[in-house]
């Protein structure tokens, strides 16, 4: 778990190479701020911490800094973005990495030096013989999408720093209205924190009240109120979304986007894959799949592949200028409160 790390890190228990690898880019940030504040203190950054992006520096330069001693301090920090060279990409570099360099100090890394690659890829080549002596002799830390119960922890633990309490509805309406967004949820929290005061509690209304819902939101509360009949709130929310210059074919566009979502988690569910599989599957974030299984639910599937089929004629007129944009959404919306 990765808040175990954290702990680690904090702890002092620090390993000379680090490989950060995965796309949950909020988690890649905090694991590098951690390494950074227990190595270095504030007036050592200056003269003790590189970032070297391999699009733009060989990784030789990187290796020569990283076996300079560290000047009026104890540590040196070198952190390597973009090492395009552990992945199977073919694009063409603008310079060569002189990779055996790379392997020799990954075998006898510099004392003084902590080393930390940042690789915001899917996966690895792990044919490449450094990527396996990288995965070998370095501490790998994998930055995935947090489970509902590590995203929960988390956010009391946020809470817990900005010295105000959060209450149990409040953190799920965050987590709803931020679609889990790690980023967008920390970013809502300080606001929040700076609102109630020290000592204050975060509570429900005060997330309703403060925290932005978001076009996707929308669309989705839209959906929920059209899978339980409530006409007037969801046509309140489009005509809503209408008068603040919301695109009709924008909102077609998520429409589609969440009733596709919505098919393919039944589908997936359907033959036994779980909340965590299913998003690795679709690639999109694990709280998005829990709330489209919920909607999932109420529909049968052959009922999501009609209103799909729907949706993109809809498409087509509206792209051919048929008829009134406004109108065809609003005939869509009409339609689905009258299946059964």
């Amino acid at each position: 778990m990765i808040f175990n790390v954290w702990k680690d890190i904090q702890n002092k228990k620090i390993q000379p190479v680090y490989l950060l690898v995965g796309e949950e880019s909020f988690l890649m940030q905090e694991t590098l701020r951690h390494i950074v504040q227990a190595s270095l203190l504030e007036e050592e950054k200056d003269f003790n911490l590189s970032v070297y992006d391999m699009e733009e520096t060989p990784v030789e330069t990187a290796i020569e800094d990283a076996e300079t001693l560290p000047f009026m301090g104890e540590k040196r920090v070198v952190i390597i973005k973009n090492p395009v060279f552990l992945t199977s990409e073919k694009k063409k570099e603008k310079l060569e990495h002189r990779v055996e360099k790379l392997e020799q100090y990954i075998n006898s890394p510099a004392p003084y030096t902590i080393f930390v690659f940042v690789a915001p890829y899917e996966k690895l080549d792990e044919r490449k013989k450094i990527t396996k002596l990288l995965k070998k002799q370095s501490a790998v830390i994998e930055m995935k999408s947090l489970s509902d119960d590590e995203a929960i922890k988390w956010m009391l633990n946020v809470a817990q720093e900005q010295r105000v309490e959060l209450d149990k509805d409040a953190v799920e309406q965050l987590l709803v209205l931020t679609a889990g967004d790690l980023m967008a949820i920390h970013q809502e929290l300080q606001k929040l924190s700076t609102y109630v005061g020290e000592g204050g509690i975060i509570s429900v209304e005060t997330v309703n009240l403060l925290v932005a819902r978001t076009l996707e939101q929308n669309i989705f509360d839209l959906i929920e109120h059209v899978i339980y009949r409530r006409s007037k709130e969801a046509l309140q929310i489009f005509y809503d979304l209408l008068k603040n210059n919301e695109e009709p074919i924008k909102i077609l566009s998520l429409l589609v986007t969440q009733f596709r979502l919505i098919l393919q988690v039944k589908e997936l569910s359907t033959v036994g894959y779980g909340q965590q599989q299913i998003a690795s599957t679709v690639k999109v974030h694990p709280f998005r799949v829990k709330l489209a299984l919920q909607q999932a639910r109420l529909f049968q599937t052959e009922e999501l592949a009609h209103i799909l089929m729907e949706l993109a004629e809809a498409d087509y007129e509206m792209k051919t200028g048929k008829k009134d944009k406004q109108l065809l959404l609003e005939l869509f919306l009409l339609k689905l409160f009258k299946k059964d």
